[in-house]
C-alpha cells in the first residue's frame, strides 16, 4: 500500500507537471509567434506604401531590384522578394527564396486579398513568409501587378521557446522529488496505524483475543482502532462465556453418561437373566423381554459413545499405537462381527503402520457396518498404500506415503446435504425409514435384540457388534467417534462425492508410519 501510495503522489505530480509545462510551451510559442507576425506584417505594409509611392510602373529590372532594396533596408534582416509579372528581383541576390515562398502563398497574394502570411520550414530552419499585393491609390483599390514578399527568420523565436521549455522541463525533477517525499511522510502517517491495527487483527485471528490497538486522536483511523477494540473485547467475553458453556457441557455430559453406567450394568445382567428365560415365558411377555434386552444395549452404546465423545472433547484421548499388519487388523474386524461372507475385501499383505489396533477396529466396524446396513452387495473393502506421487492428500506422512482403506457399496448412495453432514454427531441420513422400522417392525428389533445378545465381545474393551454404528439401532455417534479416531492418527476419512455405478464410498487415510519396533503413538 505505501508503494501504490508514493506511485500515486508521483504520478499525479508528474502529471500535473507534465499539464503545466505543456500548457506554458503552447501558450508562450503562441504569444512569441503573434507578436513577431504581427510585427512583421505591419513594417512589410508600412514599407511597401512608404517606397510604393515613387515607383513607376510598369518596372524594368533595375528598378524592381532598387525598389525590393529600398523596402528591405527598412526591414532590417528580412529577405525582400518584388515580382511583377515575369519579372523577380531579390533583395539579398545570394539568397535562394524559391523554396521559401510556397505556390499556395503566391497564389493567395496574386488574388489581391490584402497581405497574407504563411510560416515554413526550409532546410530544417523556420521562416515567417509575409506577401501583399500592390494597389493604386484610386478608389477602387486595383492590384498593380506588383508583389512584394519578405521573408523572415524565426529561428531566434524558436530558440527561445525552447529554452522555456527546457527551464520548465528541468523543473519537473524537483517538483517530482518533493511529491515523492510528501507521499513518503503521508504514508507514514496514514499506514502507520494501518498496520498496528493489522497487526493486532491478524493476532486476534490467531487467537490471541485480548490483542488491543492504540487509540491516538480523532479522526476515522482513530474511530476504526476504537470500534476493533470495541469488537475484539466483545469476542473475548463471548469466547469466555461460550468456552466456560462447553466446559460445563462437556463436565454434565460426562457426568451423566459416568453415574449411567452403573444402573445400566444392573439393567443389562437383569435383561440378560430375562432373554434366557425368554422361551419359557408367554409370547407377549417374551417379546418383551427381548425388546428390553436390546433397547438396554442400545442405551449402554450411547453411554459408551458419548463418554468416548467426552474424550475426544476434552482432549483426552490417547492413542495406544504399535507397529500393527492392517490386513490382519481388518480381517480380524469382520470376522469378529460375522461380516467375513458378506465382505468382499482386497487386503494385500505386508501393509503395516503405527496405529492403535483398537481405534482403527473402531473405525473399520462403522464403515463397514454403515455400507452393510444402509448400501447393498457387493460391499468392497480395498486397503493400499498411497506414496508421494499421490499428492499430499490429507494425512499423508514422511515423505507423502499414507495407507488408504476403502468401503465402498453399491445401494442407494448418499445425496448431496447427507454427504455434508454424515459426520454430524447424531445425524442420521434415513432417519423415516428408523422411526418406521422402530414403530412397525417388532420382529426385526427382536431379532436385532437376540443377535445382540448372543454375539461375541471384542477385546481390549472394543466396541461389540454394531457398537456405534450410524442408523438403524445405532447412537447417532459412530461416524463422528470414527473420524475423531482418524484425525487422532493424524488422518482423515474422505466421502466420494459421486461414484460411477452409484452406491457410498468412504476412504480412511492414515499416514504410514513406521517403526523398527513396537512402541507408543
Amino acid at each position: 500500500m505505501r508503494v501504490r501510495l508514493v506511485v500515486t503522489f508521483v504520478l499525479v505530480a508528474l502529471l500535473s507537471a507534465v499539464t503545466a509545462t505543456a500548457l506554458a510551451y503552447r501558450d508562450a510559442r503562441t504569444a512569441v509567434l503573434q507578436r513577431t507576425q504581427n510585427t512583421a506584417v505591419d513594417d512589410l505594409r508600412e514599407r511597401v506604401a512608404a517606397v510604393a509611392a515613387g515607383f513607376d510602373l510598369p518596372p524594368d529590372q533595375r528598378s524592381l531590384s532598387r525598389f525590393a532594396a529600398e523596402v528591405s533596408e527598412g526591414l532590417g534582416a528580412r529577405i525582400v522578394v518584388a515580382r511583377h509579372q515575369d519579372l523577380t528581383a531579390v533583395s539579398d541576390a545570394y539568397a535562394d527564396t524559391e523554396g521559401r515562398i510556397t505556390a499556395e502563398l503566391r497564389a493567395a497574394v496574386r488574388a489581391g486579398d490584402g497581405t497574407r502570411f504563411q510560416r515554413v520550414e526550409w532546410r530544417g530552419e523556420p521562416y515567417l513568409v509575409v506577401g501583399t499585393p500592390v494597389t493604386y491609390a484610386d478608389g477602387d483599390r486595383r492590384t498593380s501587378g506588383l508583389e512584394v514578399f519578405a521573408i523572415t527568420d524565426l529561428a531566434a523565436e524558436r530558440d527561445d521557446t525552447e529554452a522555456l521549455l527546457d527551464s520548465v522541463r528541468e523543473g519537473i525533477v524537483p517538483v517530482v522529488a518533493v511529491a515523492a517525499l510528501l507521499a513518503l511522510l503521508a504514508a507514514g502517517t496514514v499506514l502507520r496505524p494501518v498496520r498496528k491495527l493489522g497487526r493486532a487483527t491478524r493476532e486476534l485471528a490467531a487467537g490471541d483475543l485480548g490483542s488491543r490497538v492504540a487509540v491516538r486522536g480523532h479522526d476515522e483511523l482513530a474511530d476504526l482502532a476504537r470500534t476493533f477494540n470495541e469488537t475484539a473485547g466483545a469476542l473475548q467475553s463471548s469466547d469466555a462465556e461460550l468456552r466456560a458453556q462447553e466446559a460445563k457441557a462437556r463436565r454434565f455430559v460426562a457426568d451423566v453418561s459416568h453415574e449411567l453406567r452403573t444402573p445400566l450394568a444392573a439393567m443389562a445382567m437383569v435383561a440378560t437373566v430375562l432373554e434366557e428365560d425368554a422361551d419359557q415365558l408367554p409370547p407377549d411377555a417374551a417379546r418383551a423381554a427381548r425388546t428390553v434386552g436390546a433397547e438396554t444395549a442400545r442405551l449402554s452404546r450411547l453411554v459408551e459413545d458419548l463418554m468416548e465423545i467426552s474424550r475426544f472433547d476434552a482432549g483426552a484421548a490417547r492413542l495406544n499405537a504399535s507397529e500393527t499388519d492392517l490386513a490382519d487388523t481388518v480381517r480380524a474386524s469382520l470376522a469378529l462381527r460375522g461380516w467375513t461372507d458378506r465382505v468382499t475385501p482386497d487386503l494385500p499383505e505386508g501393509v503395516r503402520a503405527v496405529v492403535d489396533r483398537r481405534r482403527v477396529d473402531v473405525i473399520v466396524a462403522n464403515l463397514v457396518g454403515n455400507a452393510l446396513r444402509h448400501g447393498a452387495p457387493p460391499v468392497t473393502v480395498d486397503l493400499a498404500v498411497v506414496g508421494a506421487g499421490g499428492g499430499g492428500a490429507p494425512g499423508a506422512g514422511e515423505g507423502g506415503e499414507r495407507v488408504v482403506l476403502k468401503v465402498a457399496d453399491r445401494g442407494p448412495g448418499l445425496p448431496p446435504e447427507a454427504r455434508e453432514r454424515v459426520f454430524d454427531r447424531f445425524y442420521k441420513a434415513d432417519e423415516a425409514r428408523t422411526r418406521t422400522t422402530a414403530t412397525t417392525a417388532t420382529a426385526t428389533v427382536t431379532a436385532t435384540a437376540t443377535a445382540t445378545a448372543t454375539g461375541p465381545a471384542a477385546p481390549d474393551g472394543a466396541p461389540g457388534p454394531g457398537a456405534g454404528l450410524d442408523g438403524g439401532q445405532g447412537s447417532g455417534l459412530g461416524m463422528a467417534i470414527a473420524l475423531e479416531n482418524a484425525r487422532l492418527h493424524g488422518g482423515t476419512i474422505e466421502v466420494e462425492a459421486q461414484r460411477p455405478g452409484g452406491g457410498a464410498a468412504f476412504t480412511l487415510v492414515l499416514p504410514l508410519r513406521r517403526t523398527d519396533g513396537e512402541g507408543e503413538g
